[in-house]
């Protein structure tokens, strides 16, 4: 008999990854994907704990499920990921009706565990060890993952594949919950990682992203011994036929070295675009945070890029309101934003987490106003920056690989019924978002594009198109 499956996931590529992940597994258990929770045997809400929000707003689905529960109850509810790790039982306790809570490093044991439920075992938790609760090796075990199984329906296309190299952390910042979560900081096999990669290659995949929380301290050893860093793990990726885009995501600034910055620009695949967390402009906030980094490095790090890599472009995340940051630490961030011009920043409004440092140790101080001013304000000045950029490339012409309808093509061609929608969108190597007028046969493709607007975060164009002379219709 047919078992439907419901998933919502939130957060970071690792919860996109660990979701397409389950999927696959629990296929392979006769599941097929529904959009509708009601129709759903299974319903798993893939979580994240970085930031409050994300927390509230899982719990406002499930709170939205009670009813349906109650009506229901052979339904299987579980919540997995980060929240699960973090939370645990006072998942149990908020949404008592939840059947299911298992950690990222245990994802690989949720069949299992519905089979469980479902034979009147009753809730089940399957969560890692936390980091005071054994030996290094033995927590770095109980968070490892499982990555040999996809499902392209879980990707953002099917042209398009996010690859784990990474679990885990050990920068232990003040403000985050991710070492707690995923565990220590390991190092995928090399080999698996280009194994994968050259299958994703041969279904038709043309652009991986490899993920990590710091995917430039990527770090392990092959069957033979050998060390590998990132940059001997791209230019082995480089020379798998059939992939055209190679990215990577996220960095850490001490770990932008020049060999990496040197394969970055000597590697045809791979892309300039560089995202690499900056959280704050002033020396005091970098140390409360416990960055592991001075504004001297940042600044010294963007000299290398630039330097280093042509048509580079870099990407920044904020934390404004940290604990204790006055006026003058907000406008020497601001400062280094108008410095750096960033392609584009992910600012966010300091949220204190249990179970960080940061949460122990200082008091969240800023009110929510001063907080959403600063927020506000360095989003007025990032998007200034991105558009004067932008502007700059009016005129060019840029490869663009092309995802599929724009979001405003898929909204009229569903109030027209017409599934023929011809507003396309897709991505620079650099990562810039462009639209343009084209047709469906074009997605899946790098097309020549000549830019002739743009907004903030957005570049506006029309396909390059080469006319034929006589002689080759002739030919016809």
């Amino acid at each position: 008999m047919e078992k439907r499956l419901f998933i919502e996931t939130v957060g970071c590529q690792m919860n996109m990854l660990d979701s397409e992940l389950v999927v696959a597994s629990l296929r392979k258990q006769g599941y097929v994907l529904t959009t509708k929770p009601e129709e759903a045997d299974t319903l798993l809400f893939n979580t994240c704990s970085v930031r409050a929000q994300s927390e509230n707003k899982t719990y406002s689905h499930l709170g939205m499920l009670r009813d349906l529960k109650e009506q229901n109850p052979e339904k299987v509810i579980g919540v997995m990921g980060c929240m699960a790790q973090n939370h645990q039982h006072k998942i149990f306790t908020r949404a008592p009706y939840v059947d299911l809570i298992v950690g990222p490093g245990q994802l690989h044991q949720i069949p299992s565990m519905i089979d469980k439920i479902n034979a009147g075992e009753g809730k089940q938790i399957e969560v890692s060890l936390g980091r005071k609760d054994g030996t290094r090796d033995q927590i770095t075990r109980s968070h490892e993952s499982f990555d040999p199984l996809r499902d392209p329906e879980m990707r953002p296309t099917p042209f398009q594949a996010y690859v784990r190299i990474q679990i885990g952390c050990d920068k232990f910042c003040t403000y985050c919950i991710v070492p707690s979560v995923r565990g220590p900081e390991q190092g995928r096999s090399p080999e698996d990682i280009i194994r994968e990669s050259r299958h994703l290659a041969e279904h038709g995949t043309v652009e991986i992203t490899l993920v990590g929380q710091t995917v430039n301290s990527y770090k392990a050893t092959d069957s033979s011994g050998k060390l590998w860093r990132l940059a001997d793990l791209l230019a082995e990726l480089q020379a798998i036929e059939g992939l055209e885009r190679i990215k990577f995501v996220t960095n850490y600034p001490k770990d932008m070295t020049r060999e990496l910055l040197e394969a970055v620009r000597d590697l045809s695949k791979v892309s300039p675009y560089l995202h690499v967390p900056l959280q704050s402009g002033s020396d005091e906030i970098l140390k409360r945070m416990k960055r592991g980094y001075t504004v001297a490095d940042y600044r010294e790090m963007m000299v290398r890029i630039r330097e280093i890599v042509p048509g580079y472009a870099v990407s920044s995340d904020f934390i404004v309101g940290f604990c204790g940051e006055t006026e003058e630490d907000f406008q020497k961030t601001v400062e280094l934003v108008e410095e750096c011009r960033f392609k584009n920043s992910f600012i966010f409004k300091y949220s204190e987490r249990e179970g960080t440092r940061g949460a122990d140790l200082f008091i969240d101080d800023i009110p929510h106003h001063v907080k959403q001013q600063r927020n506000n304000d360095l989003l007025a000045i990032q998007n200034r920056i991105s558009l004067e950029d932008n502007q700059k490339m009016i005129g060019e012409t840029v490869q663009v690989l092309v995802e599929g309808p724009s979001k405003t093509a898929l909204k009229k061609a569903d109030e027209a019924e017409n599934p023929h929608a011809t507003q396309l969108i897709g991505r620079t190597h650099c990562d810039r978002i462009v639209v343009f007028d084209g047709n469906p046969r074009q997605i899946g493709k790098i097309m020549p594009v000549v830019v002739y607007d743009c907004h903030a975060h957005t570049l506006f164009g029309e396909v390059v198109t080469q006319e034929c002379g006589p002689e080759l219709f002739a030919l016809g």
